[in-house]
């Protein structure tokens, strides 16, 4: 993943810098363990994105128009799980800001 996309590589830059403000500012333990549930979360649907990009690749030419359907709704999960995570920092650091 590191290697092949460019989202994970970001994601997981974004991720490990967050965890260093997080301990820069020394959070919680609990504020630290919610804040690393979030970023795995948002790291492992972008894996489920990446294997649902490959698959439906894979099947395109006979089943083109779910294809696109397949690729936008986990893309969109993507999405809600790294608002749901930037809503859950801001909450966080909020006190330590």
């Amino acid at each position: 993943m590191v290697r092949e996309e460019q989202n994970f590589r970001v994601e997981l830059l974004v991720g490990l810098l967050v965890l260093i403000i997080a301990m820069y500012v020394k959070v919680t333990n609990t504020e630290l363990a919610i804040l690393t549930m979030v970023i795995g979360l948002v790291l492992c649907l972008e894996i489920v994105n990446s294997v649902a990009e490959l698959i439906s690749d894979a099947i395109r030419p006979k089943l083109d128009h779910y294809a696109k359907t397949i690729k936008d709704v986990v893309a969109s999960g993507v999405l809600l799980a790294a608002i749901t995570a930037a809503i859950v920092g801001l909450i966080i650091f909020s006190k330590y800001l």
